[in-house]
């Protein structure tokens, strides 16, 4: 497996692909750059995703050192989400695929007609 994770990340594209593929994983940068940082303020905006879904793509967010997550030490306890500056770096790379896509989904909305 680790043989296969090597390989895939010998192409830069591939690196890239593999750290925003998943589940809305830009969406969920978007969210947390424009100041929506709780989990429950994501849940809310993202209906049609799972709780376990969303918790599962923060995590790789945060292993891939894109997103922090700091825990408030308040009962019940209280979660933030922020982008590192590492994070930062690769936001106006999502922000120009999500406008690609938009893009992209009005065209065969178009081709479709």
């Amino acid at each position: 497996m680790d043989n296969l994770k090597e390989i895939e990340v010998n192409c830069p594209s591939d690196a890239f692909l593999q750290v925003i593929k998943g589940k809305c994983k830009t969406t969920l940068i978007m969210l947390i750059k424009k100041g929506i940082n709780r989990f429950s303020e994501m849940n809310r905006t993202l209906p049609t995703i799972s709780e376990r879904m969303i918790a599962k793509q923060l995590d790789e967010l945060e292993e891939d050192g894109i997103i922090a997550r700091k825990v408030f030490p308040e009962v019940p306890p209280k979660v933030e989400y922020s982008l590192t500056a590492y994070g930062d770096t690769l936001f106006p790379l999502v922000k120009a695929i999500r406008k690609w896509g938009y893009i992209h989904m009005e065209r065969n909305q178009e081709i479709e007609k």
